[in-house]
């Protein structure tokens, strides 16, 4: 059976299938923006469904709706065992489209910036996101992750994280101070997933619903989730899960309705025929 927990930085129990704040300012970074009031709706419904990781970021923008708003307006007061991560690095265009990259001296300001739009005295995961919308690696992430462990010693932060780096950048940030987890575009670097897994370390891939599923992978997908009655998204997340027990999914939407089918995969057992045949 699946382990539906996972212990973030040793300290914070979260269930492995939590919430992906992205969507919920506008479907894509430059869409439209969508009713606020929706995102409000969504976010408690998500709670009542037992999601106690929240994924978010200053930049999840459009307009005049901001995710981590939204977030304060509908959980605030949070619950004990809410864990909200965010992540820092890209400087958004005015539009809420992330462009340049913040230099040291401009990331406690940035944390700040957290801090208030969320409410919080205390960030529980800041993860530094590294580079733009190309994959990892190519610089050094050890100036910038020395100032968020400053920040983490001054009390702002709990945990850190990395986002969008090989296995090179995750080894430099590791000896500058403690990483709880790293989040990247895709699952398929299995050197580092492996290496998350051996230290309990969290990998959270983003987008976990996204990446292109070829029709050879569809056809799987809805092979398994037809034995199971299940939906090929809900079998997707289950067999994500099933990867490793460091693999946590942080889908996202701004509909109630995907948002119920999402959850629902916590519920999924995959058994070895149905993980084989998922794998081909």
């Amino acid at each position: 059976m699946t382990i539906k927990t996972f212990s973030l930085g040793g300290d914070l129990t979260i269930n492995r299938l939590g919430f992906g704040a992205m969507r919920l300012a506008a479907n894509t970074l430059e869409g439209p923006p969508r009713d606020p009031e929706n995102g409000i709706a969504v976010l408690r419904r998500s709670v009542e469904l037992g999601v106690n990781h929240i994924d978010t970021a200053g930049f999840y923008r459009r307009g005049a709706v901001r995710a981590n708003e939204l977030i304060r307006r509908a959980l605030s007061p949070y619950r004990d065992d809410l864990v909200i991560a965010t992540k820092i690095g890209p400087l958004p265009t005015p539009e809420g489209v992330p462009s340049g990259q913040a230099t040291p001296g401009q990331l406690r300001g940035l944390v700040e910036a957290e801090l208030r739009s969320l409410g919080l005295d205390r960030l529980d995961l800041v993860y530094l996101r590294v580079g733009g919308t190309t994959g990892p690696g190519g610089e050094s992430v050890a100036e910038r992750f020395a100032v968020l462990a400053e920040l983490r010693a001054e009390g702002l932060i709990q945990h850190l994280g990395v986002s969008n780096v090989d296995a090179v950048q995750f080894a430099e940030a590791r000896k500058i101070a403690p990483v709880a987890a790293v989040q990247n575009r895709h699952t398929g670097d299995l050197g580092l997933l492996t290496a998350c897994e051996e230290a309990g370390i969290a990998y959270v891939p983003y987008f976990p619903l996204g990446g292109g599923v070829s029709p050879l992978e569809s056809e799987r997908l809805d092979k398994v989730a037809v034995r199971l009655g299940a939906t090929a998204t809900q079998v997707h997340l289950a067999s994500l899960l099933a990867t490793s027990p460091s693999m946590l999914a942080i889908p996202g939407t701004g509909s109630l309705d995907h948002l119920e089918e999402n959850l629902a995969a916590s519920r999924l057992s995959l058994s070895d025929e149905d993980l084989s045949d998922l794998r081909g």
